[in-house]
């Protein structure tokens, strides 16, 4: 990956929609060039999907959850068993294995309160392999970006 692979990297992380040609413009090539380039950035998974930013809010979302994991054990049939069921419940929008004290950081988005307590009763506490939870509520975002930092 060369740094014209970067700039085309960078445009689309500002705008998934733009078209090639106006994605090549933006990044001096033409649009045949940049488009070859494109497919071998999907084809070598540098590019690993395509999505859309959805206002939670507005979705019905409000509440953005961080809860800190601690299992009990770390067998693999446990840690798997935990993973799984992370996996598996559409509330958890990110899983991240941490190094410290807690296990896990997760991001989960609900309704309210009641919609919470009834996720850590109905999804994290089945999985029976959960020592302690820490969950601190966000009440305001101050930066969110899904555009990676620049690189030399």
């Amino acid at each position: 990956m060369d740094k014209k692979d970067r700039e085309i990297l960078r445009e689309l992380q500002k705008d998934g929609r733009i078209t090639n040609n106006e994605l090549a413009n933006k990044v001096n090539l033409s649009p045949s060039p940049c488009l070859r380039r494109l497919k071998n950035l999907e084809k070598n998974k540098i590019i690993t999907g395509y999505t859309v930013e959805i206002d939670a809010q507005a979705y019905g979302l409000p509440i953005t959850v961080f809860a800190r994991v601690q299992l009990e054990k770390h067998s693999d049939e446990v840690v798997n068993r935990f993973e799984s069921c992370m996996q598996d419940a559409e509330q958890v929008m990110e899983c991240y294995v941490m190094t410290g004290v807690s296990d896990y950081l997760l991001k989960i988005v609900v309704a309210d309160l009641h919609d919470y307590e009834e996720f850590v009763r109905k999804v994290l506490h089945p999985t029976k392999c959960i020592a302690s939870i820490d969950t601190s509520f966000a009440y305001g975002t101050v930066k969110k970006t899904a555009i990676l930092p620049s690189r030399p």
